[in-house]
């Protein structure tokens, strides 16, 4: 058996693999692939319905959805079939000039395509009982929302009829083509999403209803007549020739066609720009691919006694042992991400399907104890009957990994030594995050969900390109959105904070605000975003927001305030200590800290640092201390340079005391003086316009003197490449003096302490 996808660290992903079923692909670095044997290539594999050929461990073959679904069909769980296309795949599609299909992978489609309506009793395309399948990415790592999904794949002019004669239910089977159209005019034909959405809203505001769910199958009817003509508007037909009809894209209506059309575009969405920003700001491979997952549909959209949502095992937010998460009655797995409707909590499933909801729990239970972790699942109810579409171990925040970790060590799950290598060290950087002042006061315009803690203040943009731009200006800004999508990817990654007007605690900005470390506010209904007009509204008050205008978001409490409130720094958790305990039990090196004032050395002897590895003195002088660095090096004579140095001896000797102190005898590596003097000294530049201006303000030349002197002497000390030093020599080469001051500041210090 293969055990390519068995290794937990990305960075092990690149190196030499070669079995026949990793498709006899041998690759050594990224996207390198060195040699491939296509004769008995393996790329398509069962789940489901009796005959399921993978597991969990062929994540880099099935990717994480497929090896999931493959593993959940194992356990006996209820998982409705389906087959995977390997990732391997996907790479080939890319390898070929131009991208194509691998030779032999439509033949084996075509067989476990035939295996799949056998199991199902049902035929792709037949007029009389269709089957309808979804098709769904799944790359090796988890990558949230970045890729591609078609639902209801299947549908058309004519099955339509043959779903509604099957299901007896007219609205239901009308609002699922309308939703295949949706999403495949958008995953597959690059249609812009707002037009459907747009046609959408258009059509409760004329029938006078808040919710789709209050349309009738009338209306379902004709949207998808609305919605095919959007797509002959608006899709050119000279992207899509082969669906074109005088000049105009007609919506494919062959469901062999449909599938491949889906299945390319799945491929093709592995390098689209928010899954390259993901996988950049991951560090995945680029050369992984993405596995394609087809799926016999089940549906949440079937009335009242249906249901969909996505839950975890566990609070991925602090971390507590609940089960946490968002369902809909009615509704398909898109609506719950994508926030088109208000989400009920997962608490309240028992009560509104409470056969359902008890089997549910129960699967929890299973699939924490067969994963050890936290899981992140997604599950449908179809007229009662429970089907679940995916799990994996759950992305969490920084304090909720610390004691989910801790909790599950007490509970015997997991040893020390596994709870400690689960924590991403990267993230525990979420742990340093600012939180409101206590003592602040402030007024609450807004409150929403508690979707990712952590608290940010910035400037109101709308826009995922704005908050770029911002960031790149060096402005911070809080992104506020009606709900993000997986192309607002970059601006969440530039903003400090994300806000949103719809979405639960399981919609995408959650989702990836709570991976990233990002303070994260959602739902918060009274926000009416006008993104057009760059202004947002609070319904009930006077209260707008414009771009620009300064607000504060806490990701940890859901409210939003107007205005900058004070931040402070968050106190570390008891499990973040326990965990560093346990780290000392089995690390074998230690580490010391980069720290340049007292109160970051004792900061790093309280993360347990074991001495500072570097204390860089320039870094000392920066602030109010500049003024002095600048009269020493500029000084005309021996008197004024030596009162200067005399003032950065105290001021030094202050320093080393309580770096010392805090390090309590652990070794302190010093770096004496430095500096790059452009850091140190006025800009030459700005100090010869204030000239300028004097002169012509008319102010005398016997004034202006001293100034022109100053930009003589830093004049005379520019370079073209100040990091080298002043003329490629240190400042203490220059005057000695500074380095014995510096010596005997140590000294002192040392002393003092002894």
């Amino acid at each position: 058996m293969c055990t390519a996808g068995s290794t937990s660290e990305i960075e092990s992903v690149s190196r030499t693999r070669s079995c026949g079923l990793c498709a006899r692909m041998r690759v050594t670095g990224p996207g390198r692939v060195r040699e491939m044997e296509l004769s008995d290539v393996k790329r398509v594999y069962a789940f489901g319905g009796g005959r399921t050929e993978g597991n969990k461990d062929m994540k880099f073959i099935l990717g994480g959805k497929g090896a999931n679904l493959a593993e959940m069909a194992n356990m006996g769980l209820p998982v409705p079939p389906g087959f995977t296309i390997s990732c391997q795949a996907c790479m080939e599609y890319y390898n070929s000039t131009p991208p194509g299909f691998p030779a032999g992978l439509a033949e084996e489609m075509a067989t476990y395509i035939a295996e799949l309506e056998d199991k199902m009793g049902k035929t792709l395309g037949d007029p009389n009982d269709p089957l309808l399948v979804s098709v769904r990415s799944g790359s090796p790592f988890s990558m949230p929302g970045m890729m591609d999904t078609v639902l209801n794949l299947g549908l058309n002019d004519v099955t339509i009829l043959g779903l509604i004669a099957q299901t007896d239910n007219e609205r239901f089977a009308w609002d699922s083509y309308r939703r295949f159209i949706q999403m495949f005019s958008k995953v597959v034909l690059d249609a812009e999403g707002d037009l459907f959405e747009n046609a959408i809203t258009k059509m409760k505001l004329d029938r006078n209803v808040k919710d789709d769910t209050e349309l009738s199958a009338a209306d379902m009817r004709e949207l998808v007549g609305e919605f095919k003509a959007l797509v002959a508007e608006h899709i050119p037909a000279s992207e899509y020739p082969e669906l074109a009809v005088d000049g105009k894209v007609v919506f494919p209506q062959e469901a062999a066609q449909q599938l491949r059309l889906a299945i390319e575009a799945v491929f093709k969405s592995w390098n689209n720009r928010r899954a390259i920003d993901y996988r950049k700001m991951e560090k995945i491979p680029d050369d992984l691919g993405t596995a394609v997952n087809v799926q016999s549909m089940v549906f949440g959209n079937k009335g009242e006694g249906s249901a969909t949502g996505v839950a975890f095992t566990r609070n991925p937010a602090d971390g507590t042992n609940e089960y946490y998460g968002d369902f809909l009655t009615n509704a398909q797995g898109e609506d719950v991400v994508a926030g088109i409707r208000v989400t009920e909590q997962l608490a309240d499933l028992a009560s509104v399907l409470p056969e359902a909801g008890k089997e549910l729990y129960e699967v929890f239970e299973t699939l924490e104890q067969a994963y050890r972790d936290m899981c992140d699942i997604e599950f449908t109810i179809e007229q009662g009957k429970l089907w679940m579409l995916q799990t994996r171990v759950g992305k969490r925040t920084a304090r909720a990994a610390l004691k989910i970790a801790v909790d599950m060590v007490a509970e015997g799950m997991i040893e020390r030594e596994e709870a400690v290598l689960r924590i991403d060290p990267a993230q525990l950087d979420q742990l340093l995050h600012p939180q409101f002042d206590v003592t602040a006061t402030y007024d609450v315009v807004a409150k929403g969900l508690n979707a990712s803690p952590g608290a940010a203040v910035g400037e109101v943009v709308f826009s995922a390109d704005d908050a770029e731009a911002a960031a790149l200006e060096g402005r911070k800004t809080i992104l506020v959105r009606w709900e993000t999508t997986p192309d607002d990817l970059h601006g969440m990654v530039a903003a400090q904070g994300i806000l949103t007007s719809h979405g639960g605690k399981t919609s995408h900005a959650a989702v990836v605000a709570r991976g990233m470390g990002k303070p994260c506010v959602c739902g918060a209904e009274k926000l009416r975003i006008d993104a057009a007009a760059k202004v947002a509204r609070i319904e009930g008050s006077t209260v707008e927001l414009h771009e620009g205008d300064i607000i504060s978001i806490d990701g940890t409490t859901g409210i939003v305030v107007l205005g900058a409130v004070d931040l402070v720094e968050p106190e570390v958790s008891g499990d973040f200590d326990t965990i560093l305990s346990w780290a000392d039990e089995f690390r074998t090196m230690g580490v010391r800290a980069n720290a340049d004032t007292p109160d970051d050395a004792a900061l790093g002897r309280k993360f347990g640092a074991a001495g500072i590895g570097l204390c860089r003195t320039e870094h000392m002088f920066l602030g109010e201390r500049k003024d002095i660095i600048q009269r020493f090096v500029l000084a005309d004579d021996e008197s004024a340079r030596k009162a200067a140095l005399n003032e950065l001896l105290e001021a030094q000797v202050g320093d080393y005391l309580g770096i010392f102190e805090a390090m309590d005898g652990l070794p302190v590596t010093v770096r004496l003086l430095d500096p790059p003097l452009h850091e140190f000294l006025d800009s030459p530049r700005e100090l010869e316009i204030e000239i300028v201006r004097a002169e012509c303000a008319g102010v005398s030349a016997e004034v202006l003197a001293p100034k022109r002197r100053l930009l003589a002497q830093i004049d005379a000390m520019a370079e073209m490449n100040p990091m080298l030093g002043l003329r490629g020599c240190r400042l203490g080469i220059m005057h000695p003096e500074l380095y014995a001051m510096q010596v005997r500041a140590i000294t002192l210090a040392a002393c003092e302490l002894k």
